[in-house]
């Protein structure tokens, strides 16, 4: 008995075909190898979005930061998204495709201890007066400054002649990490979390646009459904040439003719708003045409 397949011709089997080519499938039943096998050729587009979390997190010193240090801080904290990567592919499999999990990173700038936590004023502190915010962030400076000279005095040589190699390397590590963490007390932190998110998108023939969600800078990507933010759109503008140079099509009469499906090149473009993304031109079947090719 024959065994009877059902296969969704799906367009990454031919996914890396040069922009020259474009793809054909067979399509409707057939036998083929003693199976017989229900082709119908469809398309699955990826949409890979990176977005990227930036928090702003005020120092406990930040109104001091321009009578002391002459520079101005941030006074509240803030948290923005921004959209820094983009792409468009055709998937390799329909199903899997949605599944791919986000990639994710972060990385804190200015860090010294977790995100939300200062150092303590006075590491080096060796008595217990109490200070006030102004005279904290005073003693603050000072260690600063007083840090940045040590750090001159051994790059220069007049901190000891001994202190060189592996030894310097180690004392300026030290440095540099007490100077961040003063530093730090003034003008706070900046945490940025990036991650990838995939979208697939299964266009039809009759529609062009696609909105995929929408994007936010106070909350990032949020769903299509939420008007705070701008439309994330997938444009698709096939090319309507679908002339195949190498294929002779069949005439009515020819009986033992197939029928196929050929792929259209189209224009895909992404956007948000009105800024453009990333755009692909990618073979797709479902803007191309059904043709009947005579058997060789």
């Amino acid at each position: 008995m024959k065994r009877f397949l059902i296969s969704m011709a799906v367009l990454t089997a031919v996914a890396s075909a040069s922009a020259q080519n474009r793809p054909i499938v067979r399509t409707g039943v057939f036998d083929r190898n003693g199976e017989t096998v229900f082709s119908e050729p469809a398309s699955t587009i990826t949409v890979d979005l990176t977005v990227e979390r930036n928090e702003i997190i005020t120092g406990p010193y930040a109104r001091y930061a321009q009578k002391y240090l002459g520079v101005r801080a941030p006074l509240s904290d803030k948290t923005t998204w921004s959209i820094t990567g983009a792409s468009i592919s055709l998937a390799g499999d329909g199903v899997a495709a949605a599944a791919v999990p986000a990639q994710s990173e972060s990385r804190t700038e200015l860090h010294f201890g977790t995100a939300r936590e200062f150092a303590r004023l006075s590491p080096d502190r060796t008595d217990a007066r109490a200070l006030t915010a102004d005279e904290a962030a005073a003693e603050a400076a000072d260690a600063i400054f007083s840090l940045r000279k040590h750090r001159m005095d051994l790059i220069t040589g007049e901190a000891g002649e001994n202190v060189f190699g592996g030894g310097l390397e180690a004392a300026l590590k030290t440095i540099d990490a007490y100077e961040t963490a003063y530093l730090e007390l003034f003008f706070g932190k900046r945490a940025v979390t990036a991650e990838t998110v995939r979208l697939t998108v299964h266009p039809s023939g009759d529609k062009f646009g696609y909105v995929l969600c929408r994007f936010s800078e106070k909350e990032g990507i949020v769903p299509s459904t939420d008007l705070s933010g701008e439309m994330v759109m997938l444009r698709i503008e096939p090319s309507g040439d679908t002339s195949l140079k190498y294929i002779r099509e069949a005439t009515e009469k020819d009986k033992s003719a197939v029928e196929c499906r050929v792929a259209d090149l189209s224009t895909c473009i992404l956007s948000c708003g009105t800024e453009e993304l990333a755009s692909a031109v990618l073979p797709l079947f479902e803007y191309g045409r059904t043709l009947r090719v005579a058997k060789q």
